[in-house]
């Protein structure tokens, strides 16, 4: 006993893969082993591997078994104390293994291998709920990955993963798999009191993400959340692509609100996908000669032309031609944005 408490101590320590190694030799060493002993029992090789099999993960069919006392005793000495036991050791680490896993997952530390992802940084929980709920409602199959400085994630999902760490270090972006996702968003980090502090802390990590950018020669699309909109001129040095501002955004909009009563219903809208008539983004059709052909075209299939991705002055530049690579923002449903996607 003692000797075999030893053994399987020993087994402990060993990797899954050399264990595995282990077992498999003794399946096909007592396999061969067996069918020499007793081989009008067991006639096929297949047939002693089989008894093999079925003995060492305690299923036991019985409709193979040793007759001789010499195969008895070799199976008890062996396969029900070596073979079990090995075999039982390899199911403990394959469930020490998930368990691991699932715990590095849920701490953030484990790197993100998918592709066209969005990425979000910091921010507080209800905010990313909020813009989790929204990406995840406009395209149900993407993945989204958080970066934050928290142990384990601010919002559960299945399609949701989790990179714990400093959003400014370049290791942690990269673990993030920040060179395939399809846009980066930087979040005002909401613990931080004074908004000088706070943009300085979204400057600071959009610049890493540009410098990822600009190191890899990859373009990566970034949007900031700003709280100052002074501060805008410092991140359009930083080549950022978007800018969100936070504060004064509402403000704004609570004054447009009072200014025109029912106003923000519209805001509503365009800022949820799930609130009635939604913006979407489409190509330039190859028949679209000007602005004026397109609205037109547009509006017979149910569709509202607002903007070619830089202004909204579409109705005064109706006569102009549609320059190639021309980002169009429409309102419609979704039945019409499928309708003009295909």
């Amino acid at each position: 006993m003692w000797i075999l408490q030893r053994l399987f101590t020993k087994l402990l320590k060993v990797s899954l893969l050399k264990i595995t190694l282990i077992v498999l030799g003794v399946i096909l060493l007592s396999s061969l082993v067996i069918k020499t002993l007793e081989p009008e029992t067991f006639p096929r090789y297949l047939d002693a591997v089989w008894w093999t099999m079925t003995t060492v993960v305690t299923v036991g069919y019985g409709d193979y078994s040793p007759s001789s006392d010499l195969g008895r005793i070799f199976t008890m000495v062996l396969l029900y104390t070596v073979g079990i036991g090995a075999m039982g050791v390899i199911i403990g680490k394959i469930f020490d293994s998930l368990t691991l896993y699932k715990k590095m997952k849920e701490e953030g530390k484990l790197a993100f291998k998918g592709k066209d992802h969005y990425i979000l940084i910091g921010s507080s929980k209800d905010k990313l709920s909020n813009v989790v709920e929204e990406i995840l409602n406009s395209n149900k199959k993407c993945d989204i990955v958080i970066v934050d400085h928290n142990n384990e994630s601010p919002v559960q999902h299945d399609r949701v993963h989790f990179v714990s760490g400093n959003p400014a270090e370049e290791e942690i972006l990269m673990q993030a798999n920040i060179l395939e996702s399809k846009s980066v968003a930087v979040f005002t980090d909401d613990r931080i009191e004074f908004p000088e502090y706070a943009d300085g802390k979204t400057l600071l990590i959009a610049s890493r993400v540009e410098h990822i950018s600009k190191q890899s020669k990859r373009n990566i699309y970034t949007i900031a959340e700003i709280m100052k909109e002074k501060h805008i001129a410092l991140f359009e040095h930083a080549n950022i692509d978007e800018f969100i501002l936070s504060n004064e955004s509402v403000s704004k909009l609570m004054a447009q609100a009072a200014i025109f009563p029912g106003s923000s219903k519209l805001f509503k809208q365009l800022l949820s996908n799930m609130e009635g008539e939604n913006l979407y983004k489409i190509e330039k059709k190859p028949h679209w000669t000007t602005y004026k052909q397109a609205a037109m075209d547009l509006f017979d299939m149910g569709a509202t032309l607002i903007s070619d991705g830089h202004a909204l002055d579409i109705a005064r530049k109706h006569n102009e031609q549609i320059p190639e690579g021309t980002e169009m923002f429409i309102i419609c449903d979704e039945a019409t944005f499928k309708k003009l996607r295909s």
